[in-house]
């Protein structure tokens, strides 16, 4: 029997809801795709999603990257930063990993990292 996967949703913790919704609904521009009251999911590509859930405690963020992949690296971080959004590290190529990227954090410390694949056995 071949299993297949329809979609994938990564679900992480949040204190506040409401804040990490504005930052991923108007600053980053994600759809939302289900509003569940205390969770909330978000599409980043056809079949992809990300989701937040209100959580009195949570863990830690550190280790956890949400990578957004994208062509369009530099336009995704002038527009950003013009937003207002502050940055950790600008737009680099990392030659190790064959990418080009950069990262910032999100209101619950996430770190964002928006990356192109410079790799060509990506496709």
């Amino acid at each position: 029997m071949k299993r297949k996967i329809d979609s994938h949703i990564v679900f992480l913790t949040t204190r506040d809801l409401q804040i990490t919704a504005e930052f991923y609904e108007r600053t980053i521009g994600l759809p939302l795709a289900l509003d569940q009251g205390k969770c909330r999911i978000y599409r980043v590509a056809a079949q992809a999603f990300l989701g937040f859930c209100a959580k009195d405690e949570i863990t830690q963020p550190d280790g956890v990257i949400v990578t957004l992949v994208t062509r369009d690296v530099d336009e995704w971080y002038q527009q950003l930063q013009a937003g207002g959004v502050q940055f950790e590290k600008e737009p680099a190529y990392n030659p190790e990993f064959q990418i080009y990227h950069c990262f910032l954090r999100d209101p619950n410390g996430y770190l964002v990292e928006i990356q192109r694949f410079e790799d060509p056995r990506w496709k």
